[in-house]
Order: C-alpha cells, then structure tokens, then sequence
C-alpha cells in the first residue's frame, strides 16, 4: 500500500464560486479555444474507481495523481480553490499531517500582513496559475463534460455520466505528434480536443515521474492518475455525499414500507364494512 508520499516528489475543497472560475476560463480560456469548432473530439470512457453510486476514489491513485500534478502540471497551471490542509483528509490522498506541511512549505504565498511572501502552510491555498492563458484546474472535471449523446441531447450522459475525467485523460492521450503554425502560434494535433487542434503542448509523454508505490508510469497510467486527482479537486466530498445519499435512500424506503403497512392497518376494519 502506498503510505507514504517521498519527500523528493514534494518539490472539504474550500470552493470558490463556480461562477468565477467560470468568468475566469470565458476571459482567460484555455488558449486553446481559439482554433475551436463546434465539432466533438473522441472520448474514452474509462473506468475509474469513484464511479456509480458505490464508487470510491482510489487513496493510492489521488497521491500518484498529486505527484503527476507537481511536477508536472503545476508548472503552468493552478489550482486555487484547493487548500493544501485537504491533502490530508481522509477521502483524498490522506496524507499525513507532517508530509501536508513539508508538501505547502515548498509553495510561496502574499502574506498582505508581512507585505510580502512567506512559505505556504496546510491552511492556505494552492498557487494561481503560472502559464499564461493556462486554465485553473480545481474545478476542471466538472467544467468539462466528456459524454452528451445524439445532437447535444445529454442521453450518453445517463449511461457514462458527465465525464469530466475522461474529457482531461483523453486530451492528455489524444496527441498525434502532428502539428501546424497560424497567426504565429503553435497548434497541435488532438483527437479529442473539439476542433481537433489544441496550443498547449503535450504535457505528458510517459515516464515523467517514478511512482513512489512502483505503479506503472506509461502515459495511459499517468493520465488516469491525474485525471483521477483533478476530479478529486473539484469533488471532494464525494464520497461523503454518496454515504449520505445512500442513508437518505434507505430511510425513504424504511418510511414508504412503514407508511403503507399502517394504511394498511387504519383501513382494514372498514374495508369489510363496505362491502356488508
């Protein structure tokens, strides 16, 4: 089992309103959506552990997926509504608490009563984005949808659900190695990107990072990982809400069952005497 998280890859989501980070990515975008048609890219479904009613997030894979993000993708891109103390809670990557502070200690943050900047403790939140143009990721799984059926219907989304995982994994494993130049820019080949070119560079090419747990780290796995983790970001409390749902569930069906049985109770005496 994967305990521990090394230190040599530490180089309740506290939400911020959707509808900011919303204003952010239709001001700023992607920088990709430049070159974007009203066409659908091909998306994979994949099968990820939190899934369906029952599912859970897999602590071993939220922690590859952290890795992943560190040193990867938090080179350009932020994710700010996510306080480093939530490393540590016991649905997500569960990190212990001295790893959390090491973990935050490596991030710089604006102390406005210091006037300047001090490093990061579990109570604040991750850095803003450092790319330019590069989209904040806490909320990125549930700001895309992967699945929406026949003529924009959402019927698929029934069956596969929104998708927003798998909408990141197969724009992480959808690069062709093709590329192409206009207005001065860089725009490469994406089989599920919507105008099936995309700016931002492949970010991952297998073997980025060794996994502390020994996990494979082909491009596939790495992709799952972090897409895994970024859908932990925008939906922390899952697995807490799946619990609740379930109990709210069982009661209805507990109440419904005790409900007709005592109709059933209060009328049978006159049932009898309607028919004399």
């Amino acid at each position: 089992m994967f305990k521990t998280l090394a230190l040599s890859s530490i180089l309740a989501l506290a939400l911020g309103p959707v509808a900011a980070f919303a204003a952010e990515e239709a001001e700023g975008g992607e920088g990709e959506h430049a070159n974007a048609s009203h066409s659908s890219g091909h998306i994979e479904d994949v099968a990820f552990s939190f899934e369906g009613p029952f599912g859970t997030y897999d602590q071993n894979q939220l922690q590859r997926g952290l890795k992943v993000y560190t040193e990867v993708c938090a080179a350009c891109h932020g994710l700010k509504f996510v306080p480093f103390r939530t490393l540590g809670d016991a649905g997500g990557p569960h990190l212990p608490e001295d790893q959390v502070r090491a973990y935050a200690a490596n991030f710089e943050v604006f102390d406005a009563e210091l006037d300047d900047t001090r490093p990061a403790t579990p109570p604040d939140k991750f850095p803003a984005n450092n790319g330019v143009g590069a989209p904040d990721l806490s909320l990125m799984a549930k700001a895309r949808a992967g699945f929406h059926g026949p003529y924009g219907t959402g019927i698929s989304q029934f069956v596969n659900g929104i998708g927003g995982p798998e909408y990141i994994y197969s724009i992480l494993t959808g690069y062709t190695g093709k590329q192409k130049e206009e207005a001065g820019s860089i725009f490469y080949e994406n089989t599920a990107f919507p105008s099936g070119w995309i700016k931002m560079a492949p970010p991952l090419s297998g073997e980025d990072v060794e996994f502390d747990d020994g996990h494979s780290n082909e491009l596939h796995h790495e992709a799952e990982d972090v897409a895994a983790f970024l859908m932990w970001t925008a939906e922390p409390k899952m697995m807490a809400r799946k619990q609740v749902g379930f109990v709210g569930v069982l009661f209805l069906v507990v109440l419904s069952v005790l409900l007709y049985l005592t109709n059933k109770r209060i009328w049978a005496p006159h049932k009898g005497k309607a028919h004399s």
